[in-house]
Formats: structure tokens, sequence, C-alpha cells
């Protein structure tokens, strides 16, 4: 039997199941944004890395907000005391704040999946963008039809 390319396997449309190896959450986001992005007509299988990658975003999104609420937004900095002779830790003085590296790592993943839906169109600006498109073409016509109405315009004069 042949192999059907990778493009063309479930007849281009994206699996409604999600990749075995993604996390809990990351096969949740699959699940509620595949159904979306198949009525829309808009997306093919091949681009089921991009789908995969946004949930991914997903998850590190939801991995870093879970931190920040654990850890909040700063960490509390400590120097050790030694003892002189003994080498042994004897203490903590508190010496500040630090910023949660949660913190970056939720506005980057804020910043992917921004591009990524942006990509997908899973934003009401893109969804807009992507209606114009579809409309302008629809308006244009094809490009058959415009040669033959410029050649019968011509024939005209």
């Amino acid at each position: 039997m042949v192999k059907h390319a990778f493009y063309q396997q479930n007849n281009g449309h994206l699996s409604y199941s999600p990749p075995k190896y993604l996390t809990p959450i990351a096969k949740t986001c699959w699940r509620k944004v595949v159904p979306f992005l198949e009525a829309t007509n808009r997306v093919q299988r091949i681009d089921s890395m991009l789908v995969e990658q946004y949930c991914v975003q997903y998850q590190e999104y939801r991995n870093a907000y879970d931190n920040l609420q654990k850890e909040g937004a700063q960490q509390k900095i400590y120097r050790s005391l030694q003892d002189v002779q003994t080498g042994k830790v004897i203490g903590k003085d508190f010496v500040g704040w630090k910023k949660n590296p949660a913190v970056g790592r939720l506005k980057d993943a804020t910043q992917m999946l921004n591009t990524i839906g942006i990509q997908l169109g899973l934003s009401p600006k893109s969804r807009a963008e992507l209606f114009k498109t579809v409309q302008s073409k629809k308006e244009e016509g094809s490009t058959a039809k415009s040669i033959q109405e410029f050649f019968s315009n011509n024939k005209k004069q």
C-alpha cells in the first residue's frame, strides 16, 4: 500500500487527536483549538506543527502563571554565613529581592501565543484581516475571467 505524504494524510485535515507526546494541558489546548480551526477551513494538515507550537506555548504560559501564583513576582535573596574555622553554613542574611524568572517566561510565552495565534487566525483582528483577504479574492474573480474581459473589451474598440 502506498503511503500518503504527510500533508495528504487525514484528507489534508488536522487530526482531532493531539500528539501523544504533548502534556495534558497542551493536549487540552489542542482539543479546543483544532475544531475551531477546522471549522474555518483556513488550515491544513501541514499546519499541525504550528498548532503544536501554539499548544506548547500555552503550556509554558500556564506553567509560568502557576509558578507566579505560588512564588510571587519577586523572590528573596539570601547570602550564606559560614563559620570561618569549619566552613559550615551557620546562618543566612537577607540581602534583597530579585524578579521571579517566571515573569520573563510568562511574557515570552504570551508574545509567542500572540504571534502564532495571528498566523492561525485566532485573534479578532487576524480573523478580520483573513476575511478581508477572502472577500477581495472573491471580488477579483479568476485570472481567466479577467483576461477574457480584457480581450473582449479591446475587441469592441
